[in-house]
């Protein structure tokens, strides 16, 4: 029989300490674990909860507590294994929507947040059951209980009883109440795969013999690379393996174990999952396939198996998975497959796939690319790119993100953590074939607005492994660019110009050097150096020379970057120049990046080596070089670009809203398109005018609607195949008089097929230029805004831009003028400018009701006319329907 409260209530959820339990309401059958939980309490504890000495329950208190309607009272419980570790509930105060709440935790897991979080959990619950407000007693040596409430960001009326602290406070969520949420959620997930990367030892389960298998080699790899910990076999059949004393289980182990890392094949994972969970392993690597990547049944083990591993405090990368590497000299972990740790470096690197995995590390050693650390989560069952963003946000050893996904567990939440990371730190990420953005590709969301989408998390984009690479060499070893001025140096005319030509078409200014710079370079190097910019020296100057032009250039307050293409002449050692080129880029604050093309004496292996430890951003072509450098350009840009703010909007009525579309769900549960009255009323609770219009059925209709709207109206076609057709002939406007409009409406009617035509008569509205926004909840990425001018070109065109919620300031400024139709907005051709603040005014307005209502799954306002007196929003439609999961609203809780 499946309990009687909504399956959401159910979660996982990290603790202060990087921990994990599990949350759901009490049921019946946890009379004995209650019992055997409150029998643990100390007796400070207890008073704390009773405000009095009640060593036990009776069994009538047992009952009372365990069940419950789960409407007045709610009680919820921390489990972790088959232990209750603490207890949290509301209950109301009958006839109002008040209810008491309280907790107990019990005294060995006090400290680690689990009041925090049953608080965040319960608060989100109580208003399903009609409760806004919470109210608790504590006595006033309860700090930590006291602090609860206090730091939780609720605005609370406190009142004092003798030694009795009374709080009350609404609990809808605030800014504040918000910001603490995400703050505690940042640490505990950053703390739950620090102990992961991080770990004190290691137990290698399923470690052989057998130098071929998979247990032997993570071993030998651990050892080898150094780990700085202990390091445990564990296989049954063997006492030593790789001269290193096993044991029979995970269990045998004599002291404690951070990190599992399970090479065992697919049907032992469980029995030893369950192991570890006795053994309190704080954390699973499990590299066996033949999960969720194999099919129904798979998939449905590999839940399972995460299900257990979170129950019982630990966190899981894999399965069907490489490995995890981290090279801090505290630790040198390598447990992978990779026989060596790459060098140290401050980039950490997340991947999905095993394989992808080991091409990943042999691309960052041929490279000579340092990490930090080096994650390949596999089938990404729990673990996923959002909580490394989570660490590495902190991690002082890492400055550089570098992402492979292939999909998103969570993007809403990608985007969010992103937009704060990159703020600090750069993100680059590869769209590779199964993401999110080539799921969008598919759909009418084109690539171009994935890209848009990604630019305003500030990631920076790039399409294979070789890019992603080509990026972090630069960002890795080079400052972000301040501008988008770019001089091009080499003793090749033909290489330069390929270099200038492509910082063109990357949207990079190569403009003319000024005329100190170039007498500067001409003082030093001699009359050879040709053109202006590129700056093109003698095909055999000696690194001198190029060491005077780039001081020059360095010199010079009118370039932000650098791009040099030379070719060594036979009599110039490679190396020598690449020592000119890394005295440049040291210290600088200008980015230099080089097309070296090695030949000649010097060239080769040897030569090779130097360039890499040169620390330069050096690239095969010319092109490569350059597509590198526009994208840290780019993402300079947005780093510099002001953060915006959701701004605070007048004049909203979202209760009325709610309530709205709540009404018509209830009516038609599986959804329908919002219309005429209810239409207009959604729109207007927030602040949203559809400009007036009747619907007509005859040519009587049409005149009355129209002396009652004024002269001059507009007819138009409504039914579904002429809406937003006017080429079709389905719109007639200005028409001033009772005989035009009778005579158009004859027209119309014989044109479009006869008597039964919808029409709608509406007042005429100032001419301006016709606009779309439009909102839709995709299955991805929740709620996106779009705006494009009306019009069949642009349909043709997919003009359209797009943004992901919530919608700043900024955003919405940007997404007004990134159409390639914008100039029309602002004057062109001698046309009056529109007022745009009003368009980016409704486009926020329109953002806020689809983040505040997922219910509303489409909404389009189609046209709107921006004029420069304001808007008309001349049409609109919406269709409603039970929503779908916001992935990063609500407490917190592991998906």
């Amino acid at each position: 029989m499946s309990p009687d409260y909504p399956r959401h209530w159910e979660a996982d959820v990290v603790l202060a300490d990087g921990g994990t339990v599990h949350l759901r309401p009490i049921l019946p059958s946890d009379g004995d674990h209650l019992l055997a939980f409150h029998g643990q309490l100390s007796e400070e504890t207890i008073r704390y909860r009773y405000f009095a000495a009640h060593p036990t329950l009776s069994r009538d208190e047992v009952a009372h507590f365990t069940q419950v309607d789960y409407d007045s009272r709610v009680p919820l419980v921390a489990v972790l294994g088959d232990e209750i570790v603490a207890v949290g509930q509301f209950d109301r105060v009958p006839g109002t929507d008040v209810a008491e709440v309280a907790f107990v935790v019990a005294d060995a897991h006090q400290g680690r947040g689990m009041g925090s979080v049953l608080l965040e959990h319960l608060a989100a619950i109580a208003p399903e059951r009609g409760i806004h407000l919470f109210e608790a007693e504590v006595l006033a040596g309860n700090y930590r209980m006291a602090r609860v409430f206090r730091d939780a960001g609720y605005e609370a009326t406190q009142s004092y009883e003798e030694d009795v602290i009374r709080l009350i406070f609404p609990i809808e969520p605030t800014a504040a109440s918000l910001a603490v949420m995400q703050s505690r959620e940042h640490r505990s997930e950053a703390l739950s795969i620090g102990r992961l990367l991080n770990p004190r030892s290691v137990a290698v389960v399923g470690a052989g013999r057998d130098p071929t298998s998979v247990g032997h080699t993570v071993l030998v790899n651990l050892l080898r690379c150094g780990f700085e910990g202990p390091v445990y076999p564990v296989n049954p059949k063997a006492e030593h393996v790789a001269s290193v004393r096993a044991y029979a289980s995970v269990e045998d182990v004599p002291d404690h174990v951070d990190l599992a890392v399970l090479t065992v094949p697919a049907a032992a994972v469980e029995g030893v999952v369950s192991q570890c969970a006795r053994k309190e392993v704080r954390g699973l690597v499990i590299m066996a396939g033949g999960y969720g990547e194999a099919g129904f049944s798979g998939a449905a083990a590999e839940r399972a198996l995460v299900v257990t591993a979170r129950a019982n405090g630990m966190r899981v990368i894999g399965p069907n998975c490489l490995g995890v590497m981290s090279t801090a000299p505290r630790v040198r972990l390598n447990a992978t497959l990779a026989p060596t740790l790459p060098q140290r470096g401050r980039a950490g690197f997340f991947c999905q796939s095993g394989a992808l995995g080991v091409a990943v590390l042999e691309s960052v050693e041929r490279r000579q690319i340092g990490l930090s650390t080096f994650v390949s989560a596999g089938n990404r069952a729990d673990v996923s790119g959002n909580d490394l963003l989570q660490y590495w946000e902190d991690d002082p050893d890492t400055d550089i993100v570098l992402l492979y996904l292939e999909s998103f567990g969570n993007p809403r939440k990608f985007a969010r953590l992103a937009r704060r990371i990159g703020r600090s730190k750069p993100i680059v990420t590869v769209k590779s074939g199964g993401s999110v953005a080539a799921r969008l590709e598919q759909s009418d969301v084109s690539d171009r607005a994935v890209d848009a989408l990604f630019r305003q998390a500030g990631v920076i984009r790039v399409d294979t492994l070789s890019q992603l690479l080509d990026v972090a060499t630069l960002l890795d070893s080079q400052p972000l660019p301040s501008g988008r001025r770019v001089a091009v140096v080499g003793n090749s005319l033909a290489l330069a110009k390929l270099a200038a030509d492509a910082c063109a078409g990357a949207g990079l200014e190569v403009e003319t050097l000024s005329q100190a710079t170039l007498e500067s370079v001409r003082s030093t190097v001699g009359p050879g150096v040709a053109i202006a910019n590129p700056l093109v020296l003698p095909a055999d100057s000696n690194p001198d020379a190029l060491r005077e032009a780039l001081a020059a250039l360095m010199a010079d307050a009118d370039v932000d970057a650098i791009v040099t293409v030379f070719v060594p002449p036979l009599r110039t050692p490679t190396p020598e120049v690449a020592e000119v080129l890394s005295e440049a880029s040291a210290g600088a604050r200008k980015p230099v990046v080089s097309a070296f093309i090695a030949f000649g004496a010097g060239a080769g292996a040897n030569s090779d080596q130097t360039l890499a430890r040169a620390n330069l951003a050096l690239y095969p072509s010319p092109e490569e070089a350059v597509a590198a450098l526009a994208r840290a350009t780019a993402y300079a840009e947005w780093r510099r670009r002001p953060e915006g703010t959701v701004p605070s909007l007048a004049d909203l009525d979202t209760e009325a809203a709610r309530e709205l579309v709540e009404t018509a769900l209830r009516d038609s549960p599986d959804g329908l398109a919002l219309q005429g009255q209810a239409l207009n009323q959604l729109l207007a609770a927030y602040g949203i005018r559809v400009w007036p219009g009747q619907t007509i059925t005859s040519m009587d209709e049409a005149v009355a609607a129209a002396s009652q709207l004024g002269y001059p109206v507009a007819l138009k076609a409504t039914a579904a195949p002429f809406r937003h057709r006017p080429e079709l002939g389905t719109v007639r406007l200005d028409i001033s008089s009772e005989e035009e409009l009778r005579s158009a409406h004859q027209a119309m009617t014989t044109r479009l097929g006869g008597p039964t035509t919808e029409f709608a008569v509406q007042a005429m509205a100032p001419a301006g230029v016709a606009t779309v926004v439009r909102t839709t909840e995709d299955p991805s990425l929740g709620a996106l805004v779009s705006f494009g001018l009306g019009g069949v070109a642009t349909d043709l065109l997919g003009d359209r831009a797009f943004r992901i919620l919530p919608l700043t300031d900024i955003d919405a400024a940007e997404l007004v003028r990134s159409v390639r139709t914008a100039p029309l907005l602002f004057g062109y051709r001698g046309a009056g400018a529109v007022n745009v603040a009003a368009l980016e005014q409704l486009l926020l307005r329109v953002a806020r009701l689809a983040d505040d209502l997922p219910e509303v799954a489409e909404l389009e306002l189609n046209p709107v006319i921006a004029s420069a007196s304001g808007l008309s929003v001349l049409s609109a439609s919406a269709r409603v329907a039970s929503p779908a999961v916001r992935l990063d609203a609500g407490p917190r809780r592991l998906r």
